[in-house]
């Protein structure tokens, strides 16, 4: 009769190779075996093997380490091994085919995973990489109103073009912008899928494919509205009329000639009315790069006629919270029709290439744009601040006198001086 149970609890603690030999196997008897190897860190690796013979093939079939697998249980599952020899089972097949089932039921689960799961999970991973707030919004904005409603429950796998043209049909003619963004966004997110095995290789939502079934997406000419700026200085005479905090910060965004939401987030540890400086963090700024903005003298008096609470928003409306981008929308159109607010960046740039002996580059650092190639911006360390104090003064002076709003006039820049 085969002797079993050969083993102690202390020698598995304490097995290691004999002397000169790399690996060593301590039987416990019934095929159960501790084989122990030397590591690379002077340490041994203990393990527990099943060895057996069947058909004149051997075979050892790994149990566990020692350390998880005590001398009890690795015992257990040997028992259970030899049982499985007893009833003609290949131990080893036996586990592939376990494994197979565990790949299979897996691979199952892979293709119930629904869009609105799938998008769960590409937002997951990404989001983290939309440092703006605004950018986040609009995407998750457009999942929720056009994509989700439509093919959020549906089988990933399943998804076709059909699907996506049902989502996009009905504003591919009338929100054209929207559209594209929506099928680009809907074509990296079966992208994620593909790439994570859950679905084929094809994406549905391929701007080709698309364009295929509802013909070329009608874009804008790219530019925003924008006021000229020879109407500016009459147009800001009327918004300073206005008696509202949302016409305050609609003017102090055309004097600093920052984006709308750069705006709107402002806040007060931002502003140091000393200097007569607006610093913008870096995380607020579409280039990622902090921005300082120098506050010409009507700027200056519009931050001191509001109330003044460190670290919290400069522009408040009367509830006390932040100004989203359509007040200052609804509140110019009804002022005049048709415009953009972000169109008042290129009314200052503009200006500033017309009316002014300024240098190109020193409008451009204005409005926060890269300049030069990336070998000039690797050199470029500063900002151009004190100039560009000057250059945001005369933009202000421009912008408070109607009357001397006269084209082809160049302003004599030795009369300006920094504040």
């Amino acid at each position: 009769m085969r002797k079993l149970h050969l083993l102690t609890e202390l020698q598995v603690k304490n097995a290691k190779p004999a002397k000169g030999k790399f690996v060593d196997r301590l039987p416990d008897g019934g095929n159960l075996y501790l084989q122990v190897t030397r590591s690379l860190s002077e340490g041994f690796n203990r393990n527990w093997i099943f060895r057996y013979e069947l058909d004149g093939k051997r075979h050892d079939l790994g149990l566990g380490p020692a350390h998880t697998v005590g001398l009890k249980a690795a015992r257990a599952k040997a028992a259970e091994l030899r049982m499985q020899l007893y009833d003609g089972i290949d131990p080893a097949e036996e586990r592939a085919e376990l494994k197979a089932e565990r790949k299979a039921k897996l691979a199952d689960e892979i293709k119930r995973l629904t869009f609105a799961q799938c998008w769960a999970a590409y937002h997951k991973v990404h989001a983290k990489d939309w440092k703006h707030p605004k950018h986040r919004k609009q995407w998750e904005s457009s999942m929720q109103t056009y994509v989700l409603p439509v093919i959020g429950n549906l089988n990933v796998a399943d998804i076709e073009t059909a699907h996506v043209e049902k989502v996009l049909s009905p504003i591919w003619d009338k929100i054209p912008e929207s559209a594209s963004r929506i099928q680009n966004r809907l074509s990296m997110v079966l992208n994620f899928a593909i790439a994570g095995g859950y679905r084929g290789k094809d994406n549905p939502a391929a701007r080709a494919l698309v364009k295929a079934r509802l013909g070329k997406v009608k874009r804008s000419n790219g530019h925003y509205e924008a006021m000229p700026y020879i109407d500016a200085p009459a147009f800001m005479a009327e918004l300073r009329k206005q008696d509202l905090v949302s016409a305050r910060a609609l003017e102090f965004m055309i004097l600093t000639a920052v984006r709308t939401n750069e705006v709107l987030g402002a806040t007060w540890d931002e502003i140091d009315l000393t200097h007569r400086l607006w610093t913008i963090p870096a995380e607020r700024m579409k280039a990622d790069r902090e921005h300082r903005v120098p506050l010409s003298n009507r700027a200056v008096d519009i931050l001191k006629s509001l109330h003044h609470h460190h670290g919290k928003r400069v522009f408040l409306n009367e509830a006390k919270k932040p100004f989203n981008e359509g007040t200052l929308l609804k509140l110019l159109r009804n002022m005049v029709p048709g415009m953009t607010v972000h169109g008042f960046r290129s009314t200052f740039r503009d200006w500033a290439a017309e009316r002014t002996a300024y240098p190109h580059d020193l409008a451009e650092l204005c409005l926060a744009h890269k300049v030069g190639d990336a070998t000039v911006q690797a050199y470029r360390r500063g900002d151009g601040l004190q100039k560009r104090f000057r250059i945001m003064q005369t933009w202000a002076d421009f912008l408070a006198k109607p009357q001397t709003a006269k084209s082809g006039d160049v302003v004599d820049l030795n009369e300006r001086r920094a504040s």
